[in-house]
């Protein structure tokens, strides 16, 4: 399974750590947030990581350069940031060689689960389902995108960051997609795609969830890094 691992972020809300460093590589707990993923998906035998970059760019590139790490990551860089899905259909060609199911990971958060078993749920989705989306509870509904599930455990509802929410059920922002994405990708002919707003809303009823019930945290405010570091230092997952 080849992995996106969406890196290119200006990281705007993590000012001033931002400011001399990209968001990928803030260290929680002194290691980059970028080599918790690149480690914990090796670790379930993950070989082939493509890895988008745009904001500090060459530092991005000289730490997978300078790390073991090399030899199964492709740096793509953007001279102009596309949205999620918009680099999805950049690297195209590459994500669907093998036309096998693909991760495409937000980077900017700190993720600890049992990946085999997100995996797994994939492979034994209900039928009709094209992706599969982590989830997490969150201790602040309100500031993320909030599911409503059916029996199946498949997508019904979004509610994105709206007051009162009707639960603390949130989008953790890490999927597993069919190839069949890149078709309906395609659809919309345009260049940059967002994949909360463009693809997520047509997709009701055909993405399958998998609970991280370990440990998840958006690394996007300066009061979320502080938490992450006190959590991983405290081995609080």
């Amino acid at each position: 399974m080849k992995v996106l691992l969406l890196a290119a972020g200006l990281g705007t809300r993590l000012r001033p750590i931002t400011n001399t460093i990209p968001k990928c590589l803030v260290p929680i707990n002194g290691k980059p947030l970028l080599e918790y993923w690149l480690e914990n998906l090796t670790q379930i035998g993950i070989t082939q990581f493509i890895i988008n970059t745009h904001y500090f760019n060459e530092e991005v590139e000289n730490f997978i350069n300078e790390s073991k790490y090399k030899p199964i990551v492709t740096l793509v860089y953007e001279e102009e940031l596309l949205n999620t899905a918009g680099t999805l259909l950049q690297n195209k060609e590459a994500i669907q060689q093998d036309n096998e199911p693909f991760m495409v990971v937000h980077a900017d958060n700190l993720c600890f689960c049992d990946f085999e078993a997100f995996i797994n749920s994939h492979k034994n989705r209900v039928d009709n389902t094209d992706i599969t989306m982590m989830l997490f509870k969150t201790d602040n509904p309100s500031s993320c995108g909030i599911v409503e599930l059916d029996e199946n455990n498949t997508v019904q509802h979004f509610h994105e960051k709206v007051k009162n929410p009707p639960s603390n059920l949130a989008n953790g922002a890490v999927y597993i997609c069919e190839p069949s994405l890149f078709d309906y990708l395609e659809s919309l002919n345009k260049k940059e795609i967002d994949f909360s707003l463009d693809v997520l809303p047509n997709y009701l009823g055909k993405i399958n969830t998998f609970l991280n019930d370990v440990y998840h945290r958006d690394i996007g405010t300066l009061e979320s890094y502080s938490i992450a570091q006190i959590d991983m230092y405290n081995k609080k997952f």
